[in-house]
């Protein structure tokens, strides 16, 4: 466990000569010498990489707080365009002008303009349904044709 040595084994190739752990990545045929100055060139390569993996993070993040601010501007202009749209055409409620894009509030100005307008044309379909002639009725004789004789004389009498 934790107080134990560490025991160095040794694994055996194919050829039956022993493999250190230490020489596991060392290309055959090349000396330890010039197996060390594989390694630190490929320690190297990694500090680079891992630099360029610092200054692409750096990029991101200054690319994410770009983004935010573009997408308040961006919701700032939109809702500057809604309040223009809501005082161009005052006859649209403007609750019924919504939209989180200018697309969504064009596409919402254009359907409440045709809620308005049929709205209107039922209001004058109705209106025109109980039209009242403007003035006092015509003085016209009522129809005396239907009446029975008695009903005639108490009709002329007044009753």
């Amino acid at each position: 466990m934790k107080n134990e040595p560490e025991k160095k084994s040794e694994v055996e190739l194919p050829d039956g000569k022993p493999e250190h752990p230490e020489q596991k990545n060392a290309v055959p045929g090349q000396e330890p010498e010039s197996a060390g100055a594989t390694i630190s060139g490929l320690e190297q390569a990694l500090a680079g990489k891992d630099s360029e993996i610092g200054a692409l993070h750096k990029s991101l993040d200054e690319v994410k707080g770009t983004t935010l601010e573009l997408a308040e501007r961006l919701s700032l202009a939109v809702s500057a365009y809604r309040e223009m749209v809501v005082r161009a055409n005052p006859a649209v409620l403007a609750e019924m002008i919504t939209g989180d894009s200018i697309e969504g509030i064009n596409e919402s100005l254009k359907n409440a303009r045709a809620i308005m307008e049929k709205a209107r044309r039922e209001i004058e379909a109705d209106a025109a349904r109980a039209k009242v002639p403007a003035g006092a009725p015509q003085r016209v004789q009522p129809d005396m044709s239907a009446l029975s004789a008695h009903e005639k004389i108490q009709f002329g009498l007044g009753k």
